[in-house]
């Protein structure tokens, strides 16, 4: 592309900060850059039209682990180091709605349910067994007991008699998120260029080259927050998994209200105007989800859509209206890798899909290695 000299000189020249990735990391990475440094020329680069990954993709829980979840991380992290996670995305959602309101997010905290299909009666009983357990575990963070459990209330088929119940999870519109966080960070005067995919960097003594697929240019720091993408620009421990996602049609007099997690959270459904938003079905093929290809699959969403029908909708009438993917970042360990990778490069990554809840918080860890 042959830019002008007005282009040149308003967006790339005398860069001070260039951020990759204009998802929740990078925008909250850039409003903490732009309160610690005011006068700093702060530039971010988006490959998408918007912003690509899981930011404008995911299913907007507002939530920091199911009862399943949290037991199955103790058999692979210690229980300072599950305490530590729990905290991290509680504070996370703290500083998210507190940065965005409430009002802007659609915030809506209905609880969040854990169902167990008839055939897992033996991971029903680890949870029953162990949720006093968990609750202790979780005391200092809350103040109080996060996890019981409830009849079967929404009457969902081939589920069990009682779900696990959380009281604190919670629900947001992430569109109206994404949006007013778009909208705060411009009108902060940071810069942000869409369509532009950064191919390669390469490090000088006092500032870093990047070449795109449209410009090149120099910048003085850099710091990279494509989470799933990651492994496109850095050698860090992250694997791309895709989540494939549906949404129905309006539904008359739905009575289902709340965040839902069935199998170890591999699956998760909420309720949306009006609609039911339904996710998951990665664990039937988890290697052909590991890919950086947006899209879906028969087998995830014939799965999706049976169980719609025989399990949550099954004597409701239902169309599908939109289906979608998204792309997070995984890895060996569930906390997110941010660092300093060399003098002047930096990154935020690895959210391992509970980026609505440390994004922000991520994004200004970020911003504060500088």
């Amino acid at each position: 592309m042959n830019l002008s000299y007005w282009e040149i000189k308003s967006w790339l020249a005398n860069i001070d900060f260039t951020i990759v990735g204009s998802g929740i990391v990078g925008l909250s990475c850039g409003l903490q850059l732009k309160r610690r440094f005011p006068k700093a020329k702060i530039l971010i680069l988006e490959k998408g039209m918007l912003p690509q990954g899981a930011s404008t993709k995911n299913a907007g829980f507002a939530c920091f682990g199911s009862l399943s979840e949290l037991i199955n991380d103790l058999n692979t992290h210690s229980e300072e180091e599950v305490i530590k996670l729990v905290k991290k995305r509680v504070n996370g959602l703290h500083l998210l709605r507190e940065t965005l309101g409430d009002n802007m997010i659609d915030y809506q905290n209905h609880g969040g349910y854990e169902l167990f299909a008839k055939e897992h009666d033996a991971l029903f009983e680890v949870c029953k067994m162990k949720q006093d357990m968990i609750n202790r575990l979780l005391r200092p963070v809350f103040n109080d007991d996060v996890f019981s459990f409830k009849n079967n209330i929404f009457n969902f088929n081939n589920i069990n008699r009682e779900y696990s119940f959380n009281q604190f999870e919670g629900q947001i519109d992430t569109g109206r998120m994404m949006e007013t966080l778009l909208n705060k960070v411009q009108t902060s005067g940071i810069k942000i260029v869409n369509n532009v995919v950064v191919q390669n960097f390469s490090e000088n003594t006092n500032s870093i080259k990047i070449k795109t697929n449209q410009f090149e240019f120099s910048t003085a720091k850099l710091l990279i927050a494509t989470n799933g993408f990651a492994s496109q620009l850095l050698s860090e421990n992250v694997k791309p998994a895709r989540a494939q996602v549906l949404i129905t049609k309006p539904i008359d007099n739905l009575h289902i209200k709340g965040t839902f997690h069935i199998d170890h959270g591999y699956y998760y459904f909420r309720n949306i105007d009006n609609r039911i938003l339904f996710g998951g079905g990665r664990n039937l093929d988890l290697k052909a989800e590991e890919t950086l290809q947006f899209g879906q699959t028969e087998l995830v969403q014939n799965k999706l859509e049976e169980f719609l029908k025989t399990t949550i909708l099954s004597d409701i009438p239902f169309e599908i209206d939109y289906r979608w993917s998204g792309i997070m970042g995984v890895g060996n360990k569930k906390k997110a890798i941010v660092k300093q990778l060399n003098n002047n490069v930096y990154c935020g990554v690895r959210l391992g899909g509970m980026g609505v809840a440390i994004g922000s918080l991520v994004g200004k860890e970020l911003a504060d290695l500088l």
